[in-house]
């Protein structure tokens, strides 16, 4: 079985969009796909998926100091245990991302995720580097 669950934080929306995006390029391709926010995250979700996507919108002084908001830090240090299942990571930004995966790393790490992926969209598109990473991911 090959599925997936998307769960993201979003604030104005971008991150939201981004995160459907990625569910409706994996649901073309015929892969089984669960996507919610974190807010509606309920932890049997995860017993079904062999893939996670974690996404939050970039925090922080536009060009420095880029961290998950507090909302997504809370979640995260929340989840059970991901049992080393493949898990990549999303956010959407302004300016830059800076250190934005490397702090979501770091609150993912104690629950056994090991993140593979990281894309990245200033406006809440899938670019086609996306989905080549994304088609890789899925592998």
């Amino acid at each position: 079985m090959n599925s997936i669950l998307i769960t993201y934080n979003s604030r104005t929306g971008i991150t939201k969009k981004y995160a459907e995006e990625i569910f409706s390029y994996l649901e073309k391709k015929k892969i089984e796909v669960i996507l919610t926010s974190i807010q509606d995250f309920s932890p049997g979700l995860l017993k079904d998926a062999d893939k996670l996507l974690f996404g939050s919108w970039t925090h922080g002084l536009m060009i420095f100091l880029q961290h998950p908001d507090k909302d997504w830090v809370k979640f995260a240090r929340g989840l059970p245990e991901l049992n080393g299942k493949k898990t990549g990571l999303f956010t959407t930004y302004k300016l830059a991302t800076g250190s934005m995966f490397k702090k979501m790393r770091k609150v993912l790490y104690p629950k056994g995720a090991d993140p593979v992926l990281e894309l990245k969209s200033k406006n809440g598109a899938l670019s086609d580097t996306d989905k080549n990473q994304l088609d890789q991911f899925m592998q």
